[in-house]
């Protein structure tokens, strides 16, 4: 194959997941009637500029040296309407969110990007500016902007069993979406609240389970496998696990719910044998809540 050919073939096989998901979170979005949104006023936006006290988690790049010429402190130089208006969002795309159950259902995963594609679609469309938490897609506004995060959401690289929240490159007082099954370690969902909070982020945790995560619908002898194969536990009579397993994820949720109270973001679980637009609701509404 010549190289023309050959980069045109390696193209149309990235493009060719990038329609459907984009198609589907739009098909998503046009379900939920849009008000007036956005946060566009005359005379400021892009044009005005604040100056702040640099903090821990600023970069030197960021810090205004003439302003910080002028004291003894360090400035940052921002674009207040800017960090108003940015949504950032993080999709984990662990091996558990592989899991669809019983195969009736998409798996987390799906629903997971669909979700927060939907969300995004609702939000650019809106005027606000959204990207991905971390360095590596910044919040834009855009059509060519949904296209990047859906490839994003298409990356196949390497994941561990769980995910981990990623906090890192949150602008000031803008707000964040994190959409995980939250089955791994808490740990690090806590660290990642707690330093958003610290930047004045706030924002929604969506957790999305399967129904048979959610209802233990197993009898008998069982082997559960994580989707990666790493873990692994049989038993002889998997209902005598119910009660202890449900017990463990309601205090799961709850303390989810606790952490999103105390750190000003919202919580919300949804199955995938449910709505996609009611999910998508709550969360658009989620994010009006904690502007």
């Amino acid at each position: 194959m010549n190289q023309p050919a050959a980069l045109r073939s390696r193209a149309e096989g990235l493009a060719a997941p990038l329609p459907p998901l984009l198609a589907e979170a739009e098909h998503l979005a046009a379900t939920v009637l849009l008000g007036e949104h956005g946060r566009r006023r005359a005379g400021m936006g892009d044009e005005f500029w604040q100056y702040r006290p640099a903090g821990p988690g600023d970069e030197a790049r960021s810090i205004d040296w003439r302003r910080s010429a002028q004291s003894d402190v360090h400035f940052v130089r921002e674009k207040e309407w800017q960090a108003a208006q940015s949504v950032l969002l993080w999709v984990d795309d662990a091996q558990s969110m592989q899991f669809a159950g019983d195969g009736s259902h998409t798996s987390k995963g799906d629903r997971a990007r669909v979700l927060a594609l939907a969300v995004a679609v609702l939000l650019i469309r809106g005027g606000e500016r959204v990207g991905l938490s971390g360095f590596t897609l910044p919040p834009r506004r855009g059509e060519l902007q949904l296209l990047r995060l859906a490839e994003a959401f298409n990356a196949t690289d390497e994941t561990p069993d769980y995910g981990t929240p990623e906090a890192r490159g949150m602008l000031p007082h803008s707000r964040a979406v994190f959409v995980s099954d939250f089955l791994g370690d808490l740990a690090p969902v806590e660290a990642a609240l707690t330093k958003a909070a610290d930047r004045g982020v706030k924002g929604a945790l969506l957790q999305i389970l399967d129904p048979q995560e959610e209802a233990f619908p197993f009898d008998g002898r069982t082997i559960f496998e994580s989707m990666s194969g790493n873990l692994r536990h049989e038993t002889l009579k998997a209902s005598e696990l119910r009660a202890r397993y449900l017990d463990r994820l309601a205090e799961r949720k709850a303390r989810l719910a606790d952490l999103a109270r105390v750190t000003g973001w919202h919580y919300q679980c949804h199955h995938t044998g449910e709505s996609a637009q009611a999910a998508l609701l709550w969360l658009f509404r989620a994010l009006e809540r904690v502007r």
